[in-house]
């Protein structure tokens, strides 16, 4: 979703302003707007927010509201043992994926056989194998875990995700500076880390109870790569922490898929490049709607 733009219009001699921004809805091009007076406000930043926020309630709320209500009364329906397979299988398309998009070399077919059947491939790296394995019981850890997500929290997840494979990064903040291969993104500077995680934290217990919960999801996901504080596995604990919201909120969780990871990274960068969160959450609520378009009721 772009962001509103600001419209002119002059009635006699005087001008007014106003926020702008066109939207498909039902198929139908439906335009909103809003009044903004004879002068562009000071805090225009927030006012655009807001009103997209009020654009994302109206399009996208009653929806994700709607998938959360027909999925609960589906899993409730179901045998415990069934249950317990369809979150299996989930965590082992969400292994799969989410080390696939960061350049794992197991299959599909390899993770299925090592976290199920604990056949382990033998023409793969055990780097791979390890965090494959390690991923799972992260995974699991994370559905168990009871608390709300602290910086703690998140240092002892990937020391548990990396400390067989990277024990020289496990769950330390790094003191150097990375960058993204393929995008000339700036990342923060180590020196800024402590500082932004701190405001991060802040943030995400302000908004907790304020946000959608899908919404914050996505946004804890997008801040938090964002900072990109690890030296490497910054994409994949972000992954894990949009899905601890979902799950904690009682939403299905989502698996960015690898086949689906070139406009997954666009929509990323282009918020980046932007300074325009709205562009990735966007992004992962058209995802997270598409993917679990079964248990919306279908419009007449």
């Amino acid at each position: 979703m772009n962001m509103a733009t600001i419209r002119k219009r002059n009635i006699g001699n005087t001008e007014f302003y106003y926020l702008q921004h066109s939207m498909k809805i039902n198929g139908k091009v439906v335009k909103k707007e809003k009044y903004l007076g004879k002068k562009v406000p000071k805090n225009i930043d927030e006012i655009k927010k807001h009103f997209m926020n009020e654009i994302y309630k109206e399009k996208w709320h009653k929806k994700l509201d709607e998938i959360r209500t027909n999925f609960r009364k589906y899993m409730q329906k179901l045998p415990e043992e069934i249950r317990e397979k369809y979150i299996e299988q989930f965590m082992i398309k969400f292994t799969y994926n989410t080390n696939r998009i960061e350049g794992g070399s197991l299959t599909f077919k390899d993770t299925s056989k090592l976290l199920h059947d604990n056949i382990a491939p033998s023409d793969r790296p055990v780097k791979d194998i390890k965090e494959a394995e390690n991923h799972r019981n992260l995974f699991y850890t994370m559905l168990k875990y009871k608390k709300d997500i602290s910086l703690g929290t998140v240092l002892e997840w990937h020391h548990n995700l990396f400390k067989e494979t990277k024990p020289g990064i496990a769950g330390k903040i790094r003191n150097y500076q990375v960058g993204i291969s393929g995008t000339d993104v700036e990342l923060p500077s180590p020196v800024e880390l402590n500082a932004m995680l701190k405001e991060f934290f802040s943030w995400y217990n302000s908004n907790r109870k304020k946000l959608h919960p899908v919404e914050l999801a996505a946004l804890v996901h997008y801040r938090f790569v964002s900072i990109h504080p690890f030296g490497d596995g910054n994409g994949r604990i972000s992954r894990i922490l949009m899905n601890f919201i979902l799950h904690k909120h009682g939403f299905p969780m989502l698996d960015i898929s690898y086949k689906n990871r070139d406009r997954y990274y666009t929509a990323l960068e282009r918020s980046q490049k932007s300074k325009n969160e709205n562009i990735f959450v966007q992004h992962i609520m058209k995802r997270y709607i598409k993917d679990y378009k079964k248990y919306i009721a279908r419009q007449k």
